[in-house]
């Protein structure tokens, strides 16, 4: 609780406490209240108790101690790409994938001071990435701090009026700050992805499409990954996404983080994967779920 700035205290405390008595309809998210995580709990589970967690090791730690049903994070970015460090807290959290949700980003400069005074701009990471354009043609010094609403609690904490956040504009009214500007983004096309992890697997309900996520290590030989994703190719199963990271510094062993269209039980997805498992030290499903939105 102390780790966020005062402002921000008092309705984490009260979230927390709803939570609490209702675990069952609680859903864990990384920030604080008002972050665009926060937005989307209040999306995808509408009359859910959302849970703010600081970090997103938190928030999953909040689903595997039963504190919440599940959490809702963020995966990925349309401009800024992967967000950092999880693919390796997802398969880490021994959790499942149940879910996916993609919300529009639309960043608002907030802050106590006018517009043309304010020289820094704090906010997450990504955000800042995001809107790295407006903020140099506005001659504003990027900050970084764990989570956008976060900042805008510190911003309010401060009252500085030279240093505003970059946050949701729900934000503003939250902790009290004035909308210096709204619509911020280096693109219109600013979205993020989210997926939702829980202790267990859900029903597969519905007729679909369904999206199926996966951690893999090829062979460490000539063609590995070529052969490894043969299988997909002649058995028609879409991959709409596959990343390589790097586990353990050794630059050696190559992992990679893949997202394709289907589920186990269907033939031409079995063929596919059993295919990969030949070619690959282990291969580890992380969760089958329904797509959100159509690829392609």
């Amino acid at each position: 609780m102390e780790s966020y700035a005062a402002p921000a205290r008092s309705l984490v405390a009260d979230m927390a406490a709803a939570a609490a008595a209702h675990p069952e309809r609680a859903v864990a998210f990384q920030g604080a209240p008002g972050a665009n995580s926060h937005v989307a709990v209040a999306e995808a589970f509408p009359g859910a108790l959302a849970l703010p967690c600081f970090s997103f090791e938190d928030a999953l730690d909040a689903v595997k101690a039963g504190h919440a049903d599940c959490a809702i994070i963020p995966i990925e970015n349309s401009l800024h790409g992967r967000v950092a460090d999880i693919h390796f807290l997802l398969p880490e959290s021994g959790l499942v994938i149940t879910g996916e949700h993609f919300l529009p980003i639309r960043h608002a400069l907030i802050g106590c001071g006018p517009r043309d005074g304010v020289r820094q701009a704090m906010s997450h990471p990504q955000a800042l990435g995001q809107c790295r354009h407006w903020l140099k043609a506005h001659g504003i010094e990027p900050l970084s701090y764990p989570d956008t609403a976060g900042a805008a609690a510190l911003v309010a904490e401060r009252r500085d009026p030279a240093v505003a956040a970059l946050a949701p504009p729900g934000a503003a009214a939250l902790y009290g700050l004035d909308l210096l500007a709204t619509d911020i983004a280096d693109a219109d096309h600013n979205m993020t992805r989210f997926v939702v992890l829980a202790r267990g697997a859900r029903p597969l309900t519905g007729a679909g499409p369904w999206m199926t996520t996966f951690i893999f290590e090829v062979k460490n030989i000539p063609a590995a990954l070529y052969k490894a994703m043969g299988g997909f190719a002649t058995n028609g199963v879409n991959m709409t996404k596959l990343e390589s990271y790097q586990r353990g510094g050794s630059f050696a062993a190559t992992e990679f983080f893949a997202d394709v269209e289907g589920r186990p039980g269907d033939p031409a997805f079995d063929r596919a994967m059993e295919e990969l498992g030949f070619h690959s030290k282990w291969v580890r499903v992380l969760g089958t779920y329904a797509q959100a939105r159509p690829r392609g």
